[in-house]
């Protein structure tokens, strides 16, 4: 038996805190937040057909339909075939832009209806911000439209 001094005090074992408690409300926490998020498609999930570097001999059997995203003063234009300008500003939350997406509509409609592949070529000005360009790529999966060729030059 050990031998104990006068005047010390027996200490006791330091307290503790019983934290299982505090771990299961975390897990709960965990699932609830889980269980009640959403989850949005990101847009670089775009299904996007992207041509190949061989040329091909066979002939298109539709035009192609020329977009093109052009800077302006007030923020963008988007021109298509080279004279009908549409939309010039993205409206609400979802920022659509709701002429253009009605003719790319029509136009999958049409090249669905001969048995041909609808084909875009887009331009996109250098100075138009990146989210612009992202809300036309976004019209063009909601017209079901996947064959895209990007142009680096203009269309005169």
């Amino acid at each position: 038996m050990a031998r104990r001094k006068r005047g010390q005090l027996v200490e006791d074992d330091e307290p503790a805190l019983d934290i299982s408690s505090l771990i299961d409300v975390c897990f709960l926490l965990l699932i609830y937040f889980l269980v009640t998020s959403t989850i949005q498609p990101r847009e670089q999930d775009l299904p996007m057909t992207l041509p190949s570097s061989a040329e091909s001999d066979a002939p298109l059997e539709i035009e192609p339909m020329l977009i093109q995203v052009k800077k302006t003063g007030s923020g963008f234009s988007i021109v298509v075939n080279k004279t009908e300008e549409l939309d010039v500003a993205v409206q609400g939350k979802e920022r659509t832009l709701p002429r253009l997406f009605e003719n790319l509509t029509a136009y999958s409609n049409v090249a669905k209806a001969s048995d041909s592949k609808p084909l875009v070529q887009l331009f996109i000005d250098p100075l138009v911000e990146q989210q612009t360009a992202m809300d036309v790529l976004n019209c063009l999966k909601g017209a079901n439209i996947n064959s895209v060729t990007f142009s680096q030059v203009a269309p005169k």
